[in-house]
């Protein structure tokens, strides 16, 4: 069987609050966000920063309750500075005769990072609404 590599889920458009150098690695993303984009801790996530133009792949880990912190740690602190905005996405094997009709799951937040909405994305076709 054939598979593809394929979008899983993205966190759009959030504001790094920290950038911690003296850190083991990682970025701190907020437990209702990881749970949105359906990102387990310590799975891999590759983060472009919309800002200044830089990628990296590191891993997630849970931030703390109730809080809106994305902070990136270790030497990828380097690529970020607090106020930037980045993309953080995450990618899965998916079986080719599914491919067509996957939809990953795309979190949209405000400057606060804030879940404002969530939608499911479907190749050609405009995001469809889920929820906030």
């Amino acid at each position: 069987m054939a598979y593809r590599t394929m979008l899983k889920s993205k966190i759009h458009r959030a504001t790094v609050t920290q950038a911690e150098l003296d850190y083991e690695g990682s970025i701190t993303i907020p437990p209702d966000l990881l749970q949105a984009a359906d990102i387990l801790p310590h799975e891999a996530v590759h983060v472009w920063n919309v800002t200044a133009g830089t990628r990296f792949e590191t891993y997630a880990i849970t931030g703390l309750p109730d809080t809106h912190d994305i902070c990136v740690n270790g030497a990828a602190a380097h690529l970020v500075t607090p106020g930037d905005l980045i993309i953080i996405a995450t990618f899965s094997s998916i079986p080719e005769a599914q491919c067509r009709s996957y939809e990953p799951i795309v979190v949209f937040v405000d400057a606060n990072n804030c879940q404002k909405e969530l939608r499911l994305e479907r190749a050609g076709v405009k995001a469809e609404f889920v929820g906030a």
